[in-house]
């Protein structure tokens, strides 16, 4: 999938640049159409290899002033993620703690996918952790504890903070207040995370946040607004940006680590709504 949207994603860049005069960095982008950084970073690698943009000699993306004449697609609709829309149903039943096996027939149907597609789709959401494979009986949804989302919250508070004390020297100001003015209100931006661990250039804290925290970020994601915490989270995300933005690393911190240790509460609140609703 992440294939298509990167197609989707240059062709709309190609026809309407959405950021003529504004810095345009890989953060905005990803805010820009609700995506992760992997298609942008996709998209953006193919149009600097065709001409359209061009990187400075800092490394800021920009368009050519002459960029070569590019029959450009312009694309009527993001295509459909059936990926994403099993990943949430998956999550769903791991939050209800429903241990059922899944039905491969019915999702394949569901997902109007052949079945070999489904089982390639749940190999990889089986190496993000959403779902385990018991041998001769089939999938299931990953059972959710609070016990485990403390282990994890534990982790990443050290896992995060390391990204941040590496990512320091690499912060862009522009971006900064880009990701600042993504959280307003009860408008949740979670781009400030991955901006962090990407500018830690750390192969191994990629490798360790896509292989063990990608079901706790769809998790945490989801957690926020079907509990109303938006606006909580969003406040969160200004300080710890607010920090950053003044160079103030010890405050950063101390504040990126309360915003991590606060979602377990969420969590928490979020399990109990849906279990009770069960009984």
């Amino acid at each position: 999938m992440s294939k298509k949207l990167s197609q989707f994603i240059g062709d709309d860049l190609r026809a309407n640049p959405p950021f003529p005069t504004a810095p345009l960095t890989l953060a905005a982008l990803a805010t820009h159409y609700q995506v992760s950084l992997t298609p942008v970073r996709q998209a953006v690698r193919e149009l600097v290899a065709a001409g359209v943009l061009e990187k400075s000699a800092t490394g800021r993306l920009r368009y050519r002033t002459n960029p070569p004449s590019l029959p450009a697609q312009i694309p009527q609709a993001l295509p459909r993620d059936w990926e994403d829309e099993l990943r949430r149903s998956i999550l769903q039943r791991s939050l209800q703690g429903d241990q059922e096996f899944l039905r491969e027939e019915a999702l394949s149907e569901q997902l109007a996918i052949g079945r070999t597609v489904l089982r390639q789709a749940l190999h990889r959401l089986a190496g993000q952790g959403f779902v385990e494979h018991v041998p001769r009986c089939g999938w299931r949804a990953r059972e959710l504890t609070l016990t485990e989302v403390d282990d994890w919250l534990r982790v990443r508070e050290r896992l995060e903070l390391l990204a941040l004390e590496l990512a320091w020297p690499h912060l862009e100001p522009d971006t900064l207040t880009h990701l600042r003015d993504g959280n307003v209100g009860a408008r949740l931006d979670n781009d400030l995370h991955r901006y962090l661990i990407e500018r830690a250039k750390s192969p191994l804290l990629r490798t360790l946040f896509a292989q063990h925290g990608a079901y706790f970020a769809a998790l945490f994601d989801h957690a926020a607004p079907e509990t109303r915490m938006e606006e909580a989270m969003a406040a969160q995300h200004r300080a710890i940006l607010d920090a950053l933005i003044e160079r103030d690393l010890d405050r950063a911190s101390a504040t990126l680590a309360a915003h991590i240790r606060a979602q377990r509460r969420i969590v928490e609140k979020l399990l109990k709504q849906l279990r009770s609703d069960q009984k």
